[in-house]
């Protein structure tokens, strides 16, 4: 199987485990106009040449695990799963609420089958060419196609069915959340953007060269589930990294273990060349 090698400097997707990887161990150096790697000694002018240094040091591939892809989602609710009152169709642009005891019977589900688009301050969906240029309107944009049954539940997760911090209905697993970050000369100060984070039964693991996040909300009916491992781009000091939950955000402060600055937080980033930091390391 292919994996794509997270070493700086790399990238590159290897299919042999004995092939060996090049690249850079040290952060990148920006300096009155000169670019580098502060493990070896070329510098350039420009981004481009900066991007094709060749890199100093061998090793084996460092791989992050590839999750197997989400099984295809019912089309259909399982009728062995029970739907919570209150209940909103999942389909794009529908909004219909499930009512308990309610007979399902010339149910018809007007729906976007398409995705979001946003081009140019234009709003609308992929499957049709109706488009708005408020996001209020975007909102209420009456679907495209018709299906004859809402989709409450799908497939059902039925082990999640029921569990939760409400109680009421299955989790809502996100992919990705919002975050950024910014430096002192000391630490990495980065902020995961959820709100309604539960406190009591989220978990933040610091390791030495990543960050093992699992976030659940109290959402009502429904909780909203974060669980992510973000491989981060320099070495921390586990024992002195803190976090703290507010109520828009996780953030956390990652001592740095050698002192480096960072100019991406995680290290399958892409380095932009710009360096946010505050305070001053020392004086020259």
């Amino acid at each position: 199987m292919a994996q794509k090698c997270v070493h700086q400097g790399c990238g590159k997707t290897y299919t042999d485990p004995e092939e060996v990887c090049h690249y850079h161990p040290g952060p990148p150096v920006f300096h009155e106009g000169q670019k580098g790697w502060k493990c070896c000694k070329p510098r350039v002018l420009t981004f481009e040449e900066f991007m094709t240094i060749e890199p100093c040091t061998v090793a084996a591939p460092q791989h992050i695990p590839t999750p197997p892809p989400p099984a295809p989602e019912s089309e259909d609710d399982d009728e062995t799963v029970e739907i919570p009152d209150g209940r909103v169709c999942r389909r794009k642009g529908c909004g219909a609420t499930y009512k308990k005891g309610a007979s399902r019977e010339g149910e018809t589900c007007v729906h976007h089958p398409g995705a979001p688009l946003f081009h140019e301050g234009s709003k609308g969906y992929t499957c049709c060419k109706r488009r708005v240029l408020e996001f209020d309107q975007f909102l209420k944009l009456e679907g495209c196609k018709t299906k004859d049954r809402h989709l409450f539940v799908g497939s059902g997760n039925k082990d999640a069915a029921g569990k939760g911090p409400t109680g009421s209905g299955s989790e809502e697993l996100l992919e990705t959340v919002r975050h950024d970050f910014y430096q002192t000369p000391t630490a990495v100060i980065a902020s995961f953007f959820l709100k309604k984070i539960d406190k009591e039964a989220s978990k933040v693991d610091f390791r030495e060269q990543d960050l093992d996040l699992d976030l659940l909300t109290a959402d009502a009916p429904t909780p909203k589930r974060y669980k992510a491992q973000v491989p981060l781009y320099g070495p921390i000091n586990t024992a002195k990294s803190t976090f703290k939950i507010l109520g828009t955000k996780l953030e956390v402060s990652l001592a740095k273990a050698d002192g480096s600055s960072w100019p991406v937080l995680r290290s399958d980033e892409r380095p932009t060349g710009e360096i946010f930091q505050i305070g001053r390391a020392g004086r020259a």
